[in-house]
C-alpha cells in the first residue's frame, strides 16, 4: 500500500506461532488453536477450529486427535461445490430419525410404538449420538452387530435398518450428506435365522379340529379355528368382527377394521395394509361356524370400542377377545393334546399358522395368485407367491399327475 508520502510499503503477512503464513480467513488463537472464518449458504458467519494447521502437524500434548484446519477447509469447499449444507451436518442420527418421522406424523398406533422403540434403542447406543456426516457403512454395520448381540431377531434388525436407510436417504436428498451408509444387505454381516412359517398338513389339521371339537375345555374355540382355517383372516381382523360385518345374504365377510389391545386398552384401527380392505367369501363351513358363534354371543358384548359394538368373539367376561388370549389358548391346546397323544404330537400352532395354512391350501388348490392376494389382503403379489405358499412333495405329485393325465 502507499503511505501519505506516496512511498510503497508491503503489507505485513500474518503468521502463526511457528512463523508459517496464514491464509485469508485463517487465524491462531492465544491458546494455540487454529480458526477459519467463513460464510455459509445462509449468509451467516461461522468458524471451524483445529489444533493442527496442516495434516502433518503434531497434536499438542493432552489434546484429542482431530483433522487439520486445512483439511476441514477442503471439505467445506467440497461441500459448497456439491451443494451440501455444512451448517446442518452436525445433526445426530437421533435428530435425523426424529426429523424423518416428523415428515409423516399421522400414523397408526402400532407404527408409532415401533418408532418409539427404535428411538429408544438409538438413544441407548453410541450410534444414535453420532453426527450423520461421520457415519460410515462400517459404523452402521457395527450397530447392526451390536443389536444382534443383544438378541434382537434378524427380521427386527432388518426392519430397523430399513427405517434408518430411509432417514439417511432423506439426508442425501436434502444435500446434508453425499452417500447413504445403509446401502448394504444385512445378510452381508448376519445370517438370516428367520424361521419359516409353519403350515399344518391335512392330517395335522384334521387332528386339531377333532381335538378342539371334543375337548371339554378348548371346544369353546372350535368356531374360531374353523373360521381362521377357511378365511385366512388375521387374528386382529377376526377379533374385530361385529354383527354388521357379516353379509349372509350375499355370502361375504366385510373386512374394514381390526381390533387391538395394548397397555392402554382396546382400540380399533384400519387393516394392516391398504389391501386389507376386502370381502372374504363364506364357505359353507365358515357360514355355519359364524352362525353358531352369533347365537353364543348375541346381545352379550359388554363394551363398545371407538364406535364399534356387538363384537362376535368374546371372553368369559363378555369383553372382546384379542390376540394374546388366542395365542395362549392355542399354546395350551397343543400342550394338552401332546400330553394325551404322545404317539402323534401337533407342532406349535398360532393364529398366524392357521392363516398360512389357509393360504397354502388355496395355492395348492390352484386359486389364481391375484384372487389369493385379494383374499389374504397382501400388499403385493410377491408376498403371496413367495412368502405364504409352501410347496410339498405331495402337492408337486398331485400337480404333475394332473399335467400328464
Amino acid at each position: 500500500f502507499h503511505n501519505q508520502k506516496g512511498v510503497l510499503h508491503m503489507a505485513a503477512k500474518r503468521t502463526d506461532s511457528k512463523g508459517r503464513i496464514l491464509l485469508t480467513g485463517e487465524s491462531q488463537r492465544q491458546d494455540g488453536r487454529y480458526a477459519y472464518k467463513y460464510t455459509n449458504v445462509h449468509g451467516e458467519s461461522k468458524f471451524i477450529y483445529s489444533w493442527k494447521l496442516n495434516p502433518t502437524d503434531p497434536i499438542p500434548k493432552g489434546k484429542r486427535q482431530c483433522k487439520s484446519l486445512r483439511e476441514m477447509k477442503k471439505e467445506l469447499l467440497r461441500d459448497e461445490m456439491d451443494g451440501i449444507d455444512s451448517s446442518k451436518k452436525k445433526m445426530t442420527v437421533c435428530e435425523l430419525y426424529e426429523k424423518q418421522n416428523s415428515l409423516k406424523p399421522n400414523v397408526r398406533k402400532g407404527t408409532m410404538n415401533g418408532r418409539n422403540q427404535l428411538m429408544n434403542l438409538l438413544k441407548a447406543d453410541k450410534f444414535g449420538s453420532m453426527y450423520i456426516e461421520n457415519v460410515k457403512p462400517s459404523d452402521a454395520k457395527e450397530w447392526a452387530l451390536r443389536m444382534s448381540k443383544k438378541d434382537y431377531a434378524f427380521q427386527t434388525i432388518n426392519n430397523y435398518k430399513r427405517s434408518l436407510k430411509a432417514s439417511f436417504y432423506t439426508a442425501v436428498n436434502d444435500d446434508l450428506i453425499r452417500k447413504n451408509p445403509f446401502n448394504w444387505k444385512l445378510t452381508d454381516i448376519l445370517t438370516d435365522d428367520t424361521k419359516h412359517k409353519e403350515v399344518l398338513t391335512k392330517e395335522q389339521t384334521d387332528k386339531l379340529l377333532e381335538f378342539v371339537k371334543n375337548d371339554a375345555v378348548y371346544n369353546r374355540y372350535y368356531n374360531e379355528v374353523v373360521i381362521l382355517l377357511n378365511t385366512g383372516l388375521r387374528i386382529s381382523e377376526l377379533c374385530g368382527l361385529t354383527v354388521n360385518d357379516l353379509d349372509f345374504e350375499n355370502g361375504f365377510i366385510n373386512v374394514n377394521h381390526q381390533l387391538l389391545r395394548d397397555k392402554d386398552g382396546y382400540h380399533v384401527d384400519v387393516p394392516k395394509t391398504e389391501s386389507g380392505l376386502r370381502k372374504i367369501p363364506m364357505l359353507a363351513v365358515t357360514r355355519k361356524a359364524l352362525q353358531e358363534q352369533l347365537q353364543k354371543s348375541k346381545g352379550k358384548c359388554a363394551i363398545a370400542v371407538d364406535g364399534y359394538s356387538d363384537f362376535i368373539f368374546l371372553n368369559a367376561r363378555n369383553y372382546p377377545m384379542y390376540t394374546v388370549l388366542y395365542n395362549n389358548a392355542l399354546n395350551g391346546l397343543v400342550k394338552k393334546h401332546n400330553k394325551m397323544y404322545r404317539d402323534y404330537e401337533l407342532p406349535h400352532i398360532s393364529p398366524h399358522v392357521l392363516r398360512h395354512t389357509f393360504c397354502t391350501n388355496m395355492a395348492n388348490a390352484r386359486m389364481t395368485p391375484n384372487n389369493l392376494q385379494y383374499i389374504m389382503g397382501h400388499k403385493n403379489i410377491t408376498m403371496t407367491l413367495g412368502y405364504y405358499t409352501h410347496a410339498s412333495c405331495e402337492s408337486a405329485m398331485t400337480e404333475m399327475l394332473s399335467i400328464v393325465a
